[in-house]
C-alpha cells in the first residue's frame, strides 16, 4: 500500500512539473477567458495550416452561431483596430500594463463606441478596408468589459473567436493555454502514421515509405518492431492530432521529443515564433503530403534552409544514422499543454543500400543561393532563401494552341514544390495583339485545373510577375468586366435592412493581386460596401446614413486589369 501511495505521489509530482515547467515564464492568474462558459477549441496554438503555423486559439461559438458576446481578457486599452474583407477580418488588439497584448480575431461587431469610431473613419477614407491606431486609453476596458460578438468576418468558415496573446514589444505571439485560460483536456494526443524518408549524405529524399500505427492505450508501435531501411540514415515524420474534452476537432501537437538510444536528437514546442518565421511550416512539415492529401506530417528532421525557432535539440538535425548489424531504439514522445502524453517505440536498423535511381532535371538550384535561368522566351530569378532544400528543377516548354493563350506554356517543377519568398518570371508573348497588352496577364495552373491571374508588367519584351508557386505559367488575356448580380436588391427597398450584390471575376487571383476595386454611391454621396471575399458579396447595411425616399444607386466595379462594369439603379427606402 506504501509503495502504491508513492507511486501515485511520483505521478502527480512528474505531471504537475511537466505544467509549471510549460507555464513558469508566464502570468497565471493574470488573464480570463475572453468567452463565457466553457472553452472548447476547434484550433491550437502553432497548428500546422497551409502555409503558416496557427498563432493563437479558436475557441468554438458556444451555440455555434454568431453573436456571442466577447469580454476584455483584462485590463487594457485598444491599440489597434483592423478591418479586412480577408485575414482576420475584424479584429481588436488590446494592450495590458503587464507587457502583453491580446487579439480577438473574426468579430462580427465592436463594442458600439469602437463602431462608431470605425464607421466614421471608413466614411472619411472611403474605405471599408483600414487600419487605426486610437490613442492610448481613448477605448479603455476593464478585465470582463464587454467589446463586442463573436464572429466569421474575414477568412473564417465558421463561427469562432480566433483569440492571441502576444508579448507587445516583440509582437511575438504566445501559446495562450500557458497563461492559466483553462481548457478541460484529459485526452492524450493521438498519433496516425510514421513516414520514413531514405536519405543520402546530403540529407536528399531518395524514397519514402508510410506505414500505419498500433495503439495500445497511450503506447504506438509498428507492425514489425524493427524497422529495415535501405539507406545509410534515414529522416522520419509523424502524423498526431490533439483532442481536447467537449470537442471532435483533431487539433495541433503541443511538443514532440524524439530519441535514439535514449539520447534526445530532435523536438519542437508550440510556444512562441515570430510571425516572419511562420512560413517556414513549409519547410517543418512534410509539403507534399499536405498540398497533394491536406495529411499533415511533423518532420523530425530539419531541411537546410528552414529558420524556424521552435527547436531546441536537433543533434544532426534530426537525421538517424542507421547501422547494418545492430538496431537502434527510436522513441517519439507527444505531448499537450496539459502534459497528457503518447509514445511510439520502435527499432531501426540499415539494409541492404541498393543505387538511387537518377534523377531526370535540367538545372541544379542551390538552397543558399540565388538562381537565375534566361532564355529567349523565359526568365526566372529566385532570391537566396527562396528555397528550403537543393532543388533538381524539370523545365520545359509546350505549345498550346487553346484559345486565350498567347506564349508557350512553361512548366516550372510542379506544385508539390514549397518556396519560401516570391520569386520573379518573365515569358515572351507569341501573336499577342498590340491591343491586348494591357488586358495580358501571367496565369499559373498548378494543381487546380483553372487558371489563376498573378498579374504581370511589361519589360524587357516580357510580361513579369511576382509568383510564389511552381507549376506551369504562360500569358492569357482578360477582357472581360467582372459581373454584378443583385442578391437583395430591388426597386422598392422599404423595410430592408440591407441590400446584398454577388460579384464575381472571371479569373481567380493570387494572394498578392486584388481581385477587384469596387465604389458604389447613392445619389452621387460614397457609401460604405462590406465585402464579403467568401461569398463574393458586396453588402451594404442601412443605418440611417440613407435618408428615405427615392434614389439612384450606382456600383462601379474594377478588375485588376481595368475591365469595369457599372451596375446604376433606381430603389426607394
Amino acid at each position: 500500500m506504501r509503495i502504491f501511495l508513492l507511486l501515485i505521489l511520483a505521478t502527480v509530482f512528474l505531471f504537475s512539473f511537466n505544467i509549471s515547467e510549460a507555464t513558469k515564464d508566464y502570468p497565471q492568474d493574470y488573464f480570463r477567458s475572453p468567452v463565457s462558459g466553457t472553452i472548447r477549441l476547434s484550433g491550437t496554438f502553432g497548428e500546422l495550416r497551409p502555409n503558416h503555423l496557427h498563432a493563437g486559439i479558436d475557441i468554438k461559438a458556444r451555440n455555434g452561431k454568431v453573436g456571442e458576446s466577447l469580454y476584455s481578457t483584462a485590463e487594457g486599452y485598444v491599440s489597434r483596430i483592423k478591418v479586412s474583407s480577408g485575414g482576420y477580418g475584424k479584429v481588436l488588439y488590446i494592450d495590458h500594463p503587464n507587457g502583453y497584448t491580446s487579439v480577438y480575431a473574426h468579430m462580427q461587431v465592436f463594442d458600439k463606441r469602437i463602431e462608431d469610431f470605425v464607421k466614421k473613419a471608413q466614411r472619411e477614407k472611403e474605405s471599408y478596408e483600414l487600419e487605426l491606431f486610437p490613442k492610448k486609453n481613448q477605448f479603455a476596458f476593464k478585465q470582463g468589459d464587454r467589446i463586442g460578438k463573436l464572429g466569421m468576418s474575414g477568412r473564417s468558415f465558421g463561427p469562432h473567436l480566433h483569440f492571441e496573446i502576444r508579448d507587445t514589444k516583440t509582437e511575438k505571439p504566445i501559446n495562450p493555454l500557458l497563461f492559466g485560460i483553462h481548457v478541460k483536456d484529459n485526452i492524450a494526443p493521438r498519433l496516425h502514421q510514421l513516414k520514413i524518408y531514405h536519405l543520402n549524405d546530403k540529407r536528399e529524399t531518395q524514397k519514402t515509405r508510410t506505414l500505419d500505427l498500433r495503439k495500445n492505450g497511450k503506447n504506438y508501435s509498428v507492425r514489425k518492431d524493427t524497422l529495415v531501411i535501405s539507406a545509410w540514415r534515414a529522416g522520419l515524420a509523424l502524423k498526431a492530432y490533439d483532442n481536447q474534452n467537449g470537442a471532435t476537432n483533431w487539433n495541433g501537437i503541443y511538443s514532440l521529443e524524439m530519441y535514439q538510444d535514449g539520447q534526445p536528437i530532435y523536438d519542437f514546442k508550440m510556444e512562441t515564433f515570430s510571425f516572419d518565421e511562420t512560413r517556414y511550416i513549409n519547410a517543418h512539415l512534410d509539403y507534399e503530403e499536405q498540398v497533394s492529401k491536406k495529411s499533415y506530417f511533423n518532420r523530425c528532421y530539419s531541411l537546410s534552409g528552414n529558420r524556424l525557432s521552435i527547436y531546441k535539440n536537433k543533434v544532426e538535425g534530426g537525421v538517424v544514422t542507421l547501422h547494418q548489424g545492430k538496431a537502434s531504439e527510436i522513441k517519439m514522445v507527444v505531448k499537450d499543454v496539459e502534459g497528457n502524453t503518447s509514445t511510439l517505440k520502435f527499432w531501426v536498423k540499415r539494409g541492404k543500400v541498393k543505387e538511387p535511381d537518377s534523377k531526370i532535371f535540367n538545372y541544379v538550384l542551390p538552397y543558399d543561393e540565388e538562381n537565375q535561368i534566361e532564355n529567349d522566351g523565359f526568365y526566372l530569378f529566385l532570391k537566396k532563401g527562396t528555397l528550403y532544400e537543393n532543388l533538381y528543377l524539370k523545365y520545359n516548354t509546350t505549345i498550346d494552341k487553346s484559345e486565350g493563350i498567347y506564349s508557350s506554356v512553361h512548366q516550372i517543377q510542379d506544385f508539390k514544390t514549397p518556396a519560401h519568398r516570391y520569386f520573379d518570371i518573365g515569358i515572351k508573348p507569341s501573336a499577342l495583339p498590340e491591343e491586348l497588352r494591357d488586358k495580358a496577364f501571367i496565369a499559373y495552373c498548378g494543381k487546380s485545373k483553372n487558371p489563376q491571374n498573378c498579374g504581370g508588367k511589361w519589360k524587357n519584351g516580357k510580361l513579369q510577375a511576382k509568383v510564389r508557386d511552381f507549376g506551369n505559367y504562360c500569358i492569357m488575356v482578360d477582357t472581360q468586366p467582372p459581373t454584378i448580380q443583385p442578391i437583395r436588391f430591388k426597386s422598392n427597398m422599404r423595410g430592408y435592412s440591407k441590400m446584398t450584390f454577388k460579384v464575381k471575376e472571371n479569373f481567380d487571383t493570387a494572394r498578392n493581386i486584388d481581385p477587384f476595386k469596387y465604389k458604389a454611391t447613392v445619389d452621387g454621396q460614397w457609401i460604405l460596401l462590406e465585402y464579403d471575399s467568401k461569398n463574393d458579396l458586396l453588402i451594404h447595411r442601412f443605418d440611417g446614413s440613407i435618408a428615405k425616399g427615392s434614389h439612384v444607386l450606382r456600383l462601379e466595379v474594377t478588375d485588376d486589369r481595368g475591365n469595369q462594369k457599372v451596375y446604376e439603379r433606381n430603389f426607394t427606402l
